[in-house]
């Protein structure tokens, strides 16, 4: 019994990833991390806390003074404390902690309640793997777009990149079953709403540039030739994860 069990191969998903027992599980973890950073940001003093400077994603480091902001080198900044580091100063892990950072209610819980709706469902067709693979890398591609289009010295944070991610993998996952897309484009379209409704306070970019990653990452998972599938899968994103680092050391050249 035990080298059948040994001989027995894993079931697999429609496209090639290993079958969840619980598919749930995974945007719960995620979900947890999310919270947990939340709750870490909330007790050490919510949108002023130290916690937000280091982790959200800023283009260009600034130095506060009572005058207001000045592209200064860190070395030049008188007090220590006021310094904020962006990404074309070496803080590049906020390309990723960015978008696990959150500090309203209403942002952390909207996106959170998309996550437990919309992972699960499509964890159930690529996996546990490849579905952590698109949300990062989602979150990752909104990243690199903020960190091209927005404000040099603004900052920006939350996982709506990693969510548009998922909505575009979900259309993508759809149209290749030939399922009915209302559902997940009428989920999309309230959201492209909502992004262009509160263009300045909603970082348009994040959502962009996670729905358009997703896109093409489902698009690579989805459709990769099933002879040497996950050769083809693996490759593809090592690829787009390439091209998204490439895109963030051009544009610390620029902005160095």
């Amino acid at each position: 019994m035990a080298e059948g069990a040994k001989s027995t191969r894993a079931a697999r998903t429609t496209y090639g990833g290993t079958r969840s027992e619980n598919p749930q599980k995974t945007s719960l973890a995620l979900i947890i991390i999310n919270v947990g950073v939340w709750i870490a940001i909330m007790v050490t003093g919510g949108a002023g806390s130290r916690l937000v400077d280091l982790l959200a994603l800023r283009p260009n480091g600034v130095c506060l003074t009572g005058q207001g902001a000045f592209d200064q080198p860190e070395a030049s900044c008188v007090n220590p404390a006021t310094w904020l580091p962006g990404v074309s100063d070496g803080a590049y892990w906020q390309m990723i902690t960015s978008t696990f950072a959150h500090v309203e209610v209403v942002h952390i819980g909207f996106n959170m309640l998309a996550l437990w709706v919309l992972g699960p469902t499509l964890e159930a067709y690529v996996g546990r793997v490849r579905f952590l693979a698109l949300y990062l890398l989602s979150g990752l591609a909104g990243s690199v777009l903020v960190y091209w289009a927005s404000y040099e010295y603004g900052s920006t944070l939350g996982a709506s990149g990693s969510i548009f991610g998922l909505m575009g993998g979900l259309l993508v996952v759809t149209v290749k079953i030939r399922g009915n897309v209302q559902g997940i484009l009428t989920w999309i379209a309230i959201n492209a709403v909502i992004t262009v409704v509160g263009a300045g306070s909603i970082s348009w970019q994040g959502h962009l540039g996670g729905f358009l990653g997703g896109v093409l990452i489902a698009a690579l998972l989805i459709y990769a030739p099933k002879p040497r599938r996950t050769t083809w899968q693996v490759s593809g994103m090592v690829a787009i994860g390439v091209v998204l680092v490439l895109a963030t050391a051009l544009r610390t050249t620029q902005l160095a």
